[in-house]
């Protein structure tokens, strides 16, 4: 099989041990095209963010640098602004010709909660070569909000791929031509291309902007915090905003994104030349994502953006990140929608799960 695995795929890969758990799989763990991971027990705070190096195991660069570590059983607080390892309850022991890669969920991203998957021999954040054996570890770097988190918790997932999927901009502008990728013109150049809506109905809302000084986010706690303690509204009548650095935004692409079932979609960020800012956290789009949205119309997708050195001028319909799409190995058996209780189907500009709705 070449491309990437559907869920049935992952089911088999933990059933030859080539996925290794320490304690079992919980409901919903497995998704369309990926694999939730689990927090382990324990926490451990270092000095500075890391990759093991060809030859080094994580262990021993935690040994290096670790500074206390944390017992999460009863629950605990990750700080803002500190860098965490927590050793994953899932491992891997890959075939030669079976690759992975890691990145976080959509409700980790929305919360400006950086969390990276590291590896033993590890040379890259969040890429697995084929046939690797060994631990899992998460990164995790609260950037906006302190977070209590448990064992247990998933915030970040794994998708595996055999040999080469990616679609070529032809193939990607035949897609489009058999079944609409977005509502409207496709600018394709090394993917698909979206740009940011700075002109939504409804009134001058365009986004949202993370507080600087708020309370700690419980991750168990789903549709219980008031958007107003954490955030505070962006408005445009012009469509255009000046993006602060180093603040952190939720913005909405002006395109409905369609993902059919055969097929899988990660974000790439934009080139850093078109701007001084970052649009990239949460990056996977499972197979069925905006598929049966209202109208067939696809779903919008978030953008996490947080700004560099310099305040810069955004516009509505700039282009900011590119989707690159990918073949499914073989169809999967569940895909994205209401039918695996999945929380941004026919999104629009949305915060994380954890948000109340806007009154």
């Amino acid at each position: 099989m070449t491309g990437v695995l559907p869920s049935q795929a992952i089911e088999k890969m933990l059933d030859r041990a080539e996925i290794t758990v320490s304690t079992p799989l919980t409901e919903g763990q497995i998704q369309p095209a990926s694999l939730d991971l689990r927090l382990g027990s324990v926490a451990y705070r270092v000095r500075a963010s890391f990759l093991a190096g060809q030859g080094s195991s994580v262990a021993d660069r935690i040994k290096e640098f670790e500074m206390h570590r944390i017992d999460l059983s009863d629950g605990a607080v990750l700080e803002k602004g500190c860098v965490y390892v927590v050793p994953l309850m899932e491992g891997l022991n890959l075939p030669q010709e079976v690759s992975a890669v890691a990145n976080a969920k959509s409700s980790t991203g929305r919360l400006d909660l950086l969390t990276r998957t590291i590896t033993d021999g590890g040379e890259e954040f969040d890429r697995i070569k084929a046939g690797y054996q060994g631990p899992l570890y998460a990164e995790i770097c609260p950037r906006s909000f302190s977070v209590l988190v448990r064992p247990g918790m998933r915030l970040n997932q794994i998708r595996f791929r055999s040999g080469q999927a990616v679609l070529s901009d032809a193939e990607l502008t035949a897609l489009h031509a058999e079944m609409p990728l977005v509502n409207g013109p496709a600018v394709i150049e090394d993917g698909l291309g979206f740009s940011v809506d700075l002109q939504l109905p409804g009134g001058d809302l365009v986004g949202y902007r993370a507080k600087p000084h708020t309370g700690v986010i419980d991750l168990d706690r789903i549709g219980e915090y008031d958007p107003q303690d954490y955030w505070e509204e962006v408005r445009s009548t012009s469509g255009r905003i000046i993006l602060d650095p180093g603040a952190f935004y939720i913005l909405v692409s002006r395109e409905a994104v369609h993902i059919p079932p055969a097929y899988a979609a990660e974000m790439a960020p934009y080139l850093a030349m078109v701007g001084e800012f970052r649009v990239h956290y949460a990056g996977f789009f499972d197979p069925g994502f905006g598929h049966d949205a209202a109208g067939g119309s696809g779903s919008r997708g978030v953008l996490e953006v947080r700004c560099h050195e310099a305040p810069f001028v955004l516009e509505h319909g700039q282009v900011v990140g590119r989707l690159v799409y990918e073949r499914m190995a073989e169809h999967p058996e569940q895909l994205y929608g209401s039918g695996i209780a999945s929380n941004y189907q026919g999104q629009g500009l949305k915060l994380s799960k954890h948000f109340k709705s806007p009154a």
